[in-house]
């Protein structure tokens, strides 16, 4: 097996990669239970990717059913050092336009009761992440995005909310005075989770509809948003195979490769062995130092 370096998560209409060699399904177990699916794994023009569709092959899983730590740490244990996740949105701002697409930068949190972190249990680590998004990744893909010549927005607050139904319209409007530019149900936790394991995160969210805050929209019909999703991920696919033999150019150094340095508190002989061994992929290197 290719040690694979870029992952890709696929949202609600992409459940596969285009054009990929060597191709070969890698089915982990994880210390968190099973990730959503097996992780495909192979090479883009010769560079090492990895890809899970985020509800599992067929779309089975919910938003709040989801195993966002397992997904996340098979990442970790292929050897993941960036990854692209890809999810259909509303917009909540008019300028923001069904099929354009959005690079969030920020997140707000309307989730309950999911588990968003790797740490507890006997381990005690606080990771900053005022900035949720890696810069260099998110700049990468907005200039690959803007060259291909589709609508794209650079920055931007992703409101993540728990579903798995759509907002109320009293939501909507609530969730616009707060000057939101997206909604979804699924992007928080991998940012969070990724932060924590030093991976590079960034988002492409593709805009399928106007969530319900629109009085002209009351008509809005599932159809139209399918439509809307599968115009979107014709146009993201072209974006994931012309970024990602650019992606292993850059230098990582940003924020997120050194997220844990000084960030865990627990004293290490006080860290209860299980822990240690099950996170030795993510807190090993800063126990050794």
């Amino acid at each position: 097996m290719t040690n694979p370096r870029i992952g890709i998560i696929g949202g609600t209409g992409l459940y596969d990669i285009e054009g990929l060699q060597k191709k070969e399904t890698v089915t982990l177990q994880t210390p968190f239970g099973n990730p959503s699916d097996g992780y495909l794994t192979g090479e883009l023009d010769g560079v090492p990717v990895v890809f899970l569709p985020r509800h599992g092959l067929g779309h089975r899983l919910l938003p709040h059913e989801l195993n966002f730590r397992a997904n996340m740490y098979g990442f970790k244990k292929l050897g993941v050092e960036w990854i692209i996740s890809v999810s259909a949105v509303g917009s909540m701002k008019e300028e923001i336009e069904p099929l354009h697409m959005v690079l969030p930068d920020q997140f707000v949190d309307r989730t309950r009761n999911r588990i968003d972190t790797f740490f507890g249990g006997g381990i005690a680590a606080h990771v900053p992440f005022a900035q949720p998004i890696c810069p260099q990744l998110s700049a990468k893909l907005h200039m690959k995005i803007e060259k291909l010549g589709f609508p794209v927005h650079k920055g931007g607050t992703y409101l993540c909310m728990e579903g798995p139904q759509f907002s109320t319209k009293a939501e909507s409007t609530v969730y616009r005075s707060w000057n939101v530019d997206v909604i979804g149900m699924t992007n928080l936790q991998e940012a969070k989770l990724a932060r924590e394991a030093e991976m590079c995160y960034a988002t492409i969210a593709l805009v399928t509809d106007y969530d319900c805050w629109r009085e002209e929209d009351d008509n809005l019909s599932i159809e139209m948003i399918i439509d809307n999703l599968t115009k979107n991920t014709e146009k993201v696919k072209e974006v994931i195979r012309t970024v990602i033999p650019e992606i292993p150019t850059m230098d990582r150094n940003c924020p997120c490769c050194n997220a844990l340095n000084n960030a865990i508190i627990t004293q290490p002989d006080m860290i209860p062995p299980q822990v240690k061994k099950d996170l030795e992929i993510i807190i090993g290197k800063h126990l050794k130092e």
